[in-house]
């Protein structure tokens, strides 16, 4: 029961991090569409003289429709990137096998409608089986879910059959080829049961939709409040592709054509000159507007709170720490690296938070603020907000996000003096002696073990023992090589199945440098580490055994 539970576990943060490619890649993507589609648009252009000469024109209508690449194929970049996530060898096997299996399933219910007769015309036909143009197949748009459906899929058939041994008639077609091959096959029999249990299925998505609907700006205060409470343990990519990616989020028509998701719905105006209807409108209540009070205002107010509560001496020590944090949060949409800087020392000061950027969510709705797009950093601001006009309502961010600024700042100053949390800088000073004798032994350990493995490690370990990160000794504090069985990241922390949790020590990877640790279980654990994790796993990868992770 224990293993399973912790397979389960290990497949859910798994599936979670494979939804990081295509997110950035439509994060981009929306940049890329915000700034074309604003730039020329009348709007813009009417007030910006020089942005009707043909060059501009013609250099922001292309970057609006390289800014469509994300948006129009979506459903089929997840179908390759799951497989491609879950796959530990022979990775673009396994993508180029979630591409076939998605076309197949989409081509199998095509023959099913096509041969019961089904009127592809007939608005009757195309409401109650949700018939649309799919990479040019007339199909059923299952969205997100179908192409979830088929990367998890093929995820098991490509671990199944990765090594398959065929007849030696058949030889050629084994191993590697059969992959895609039983792929096609397996998704083309369920592209046939999809038809006859889509439309009740789709009933049910369009009820949770209503009934979110039906709480009205509540909906948003939810849906913001939950994301911050499943970040922890990082099940939170989960909720947010359900609203911005399925009718949950909202559906409606923009310029003729239905779209379901308050992602897909934004993105779909942008590319619109009509004015956006209530379904667009509503829709953005789910995306980066709700985030600002709290990213752009309310993690940098509870940083400066931080810093003035540290104890004098630390102030420059934890100065860095607390700058780079609030830099990721306000630009870069990351909130990790100050969130656990005070989730693991008082949770309930986390829960207080979730609910304000809840409120945040809230506030954005009530005041009709219209900017949406994913990250709600300041980048997202200007691009879907400043530069759309002033019916984005941008204006009223600054306001909103100095307001939350005030309350968190003085909420967080206060319960850290009332409390005496120990948030960075306040720690409990040892003894000089015991101090001292303590950082001489842990020292040497360090040095000791961190200048064995980089003498062993390749050149890739090494830069990174001059940088910022000492990904040697971060392998020794770990447990070592022998003591990690999987690892991976996302897009701040290293995420790892390992023998022995116990065996992690979570202070000394604090000491160099990780934010934080969490440990789910006694085998799958996390560590927090910023936006150079990238790096700090592809270092620690190259100290362990070939085939482990």
């Amino acid at each position: 029961m224990q293993k399973t539970k912790a397979a389960l576990w290990e497949f859910l943060q798994g599936l979670g991090k494979t939804f990081m490619l295509p997110v950035a890649l439509l994060a981009f993507c929306g940049i890329m569409l915000g700034i074309g589609s604003s730039l020329s648009s009348d709007a813009v252009t009417d007030n910006v003289a020089f942005l009707k000469g043909e060059g501009f024109h013609l250099v922001f209508t292309w970057m609006a429709n390289t800014g469509l690449v994300a948006f129009t194929f979506l459903p089929v970049l997840f179908a390759m990137a799951i497989p491609l996530g879950l796959a530990r060898e022979d990775k673009g096997v396994a993508a180029f096998s979630g591409f076939v299996g998605f076309v197949a399933m989409n081509l199998a219910v095509n023959f099913y409608l096509t041969a019961k007769g089904v009127d592809f015309e007939d608005e009757k036909a195309i409401e109650h089986y949700g018939i649309a143009d799919v990479l040019g197949v007339q199909s059923i748009d299952t969205g997100l879910l179908g192409a979830v459906a088929v990367g998890i899929v093929v995820s098991l058939l490509h671990r199944r059959f990765r090594t398959q041994r065929m007849p030696d008639a058949l030889a050629f077609f084994g191993g590697l080829r059969f992959v895609p091959i039983v792929s096609a096959l397996v998704l083309s029999v369920l592209g046939l049961l999809i038809p006859l249990v889509w439309p009740t299925f789709n009933g049910w998505i369009s009820a949770v939709g209503r009934g979110i609907g039906h709480t009205g700006v509540f909906g948003p205060f939810f849906f913001g409040m939950g994301e911050v409470l499943l970040r922890p343990i990082g099940l939170h990519h989960i909720l947010v592709a359900m609203f911005r990616f399925t009718d949950v989020g909202g559906s409606g028509t923009v310029c003729g054509d239905h779209v379901s998701g308050a992602l897909n719905l934004f993105y779909a105006q942008l590319d619109c000159s009509a004015a956006p209807g209530s379904a667009v409108t509503d829709a953005t209540h789910f995306l980066s507007q709700g985030k600002m009070a709290a990213y752009l205002g309310g993690l940098p107010g509870a940083a400066l709170a931080m810093y003035h509560c540290a104890r004098r001496r630390m102030r420059p020590e934890i100065k860095a720490l607390l700058v780079s944090g609030v830099v990721a949060c306000v630009v870069g949409g990351i909130t990790e690296p100050l969130e656990f800087l005070f989730l693991f020392v008082a949770p309930w000061l986390y829960l207080v938070h979730a609910v304000l950027v809840g409120l945040g969510f809230l506030t954005a709705a009530v005041l009709g603020v219209f900017i949406g797009n994913t990250d709600g950093n300041v980048i997202d601001w200007l691009v879907f907000g400043v530069l759309q006009g002033s019916t984005t309502k941008w204006y009223l961010v600054p306001v909103i996000a100095a307001v939350w600024f005030a309350a968190y700042y003085f909420l967080f100053r206060w319960a850290i003096t009332r409390f005496d949390l120990k948030t960075p800088g306040r720690e409990d000073p040892p003894a000089d002696d015991e101090h001292d004798e303590h950082d001489e032994h842990d020292g040497a350990h360090d040095a000791e073990h961190a200048e064995e493995q980089v003498r062993a490690a390749p050149e890739p370990a090494r830069e990174l023992v001059a940088g910022k990160y000492d990904a040697a000794a971060m392998l020794d504090a770990i447990g070592g090589a022998g003591n990690i069985r999987s690892l991976d990241n996302c897009i701040t922390r290293l995420r790892m199945t390992v023998a022995d949790a116990e065996a992690v020590d979570e202070a000394r990877l604090k000491k160099l440098g990780a934010v934080g640790v969490v440990k789910l279980d006694g085998h799958n654990v996390q560590v927090v580490i910023g936006p150079q994790v990238q790096s700090v796993k592809d270092a620690i990868a190259t100290m362990v055994p070939a085939g482990r992770p």
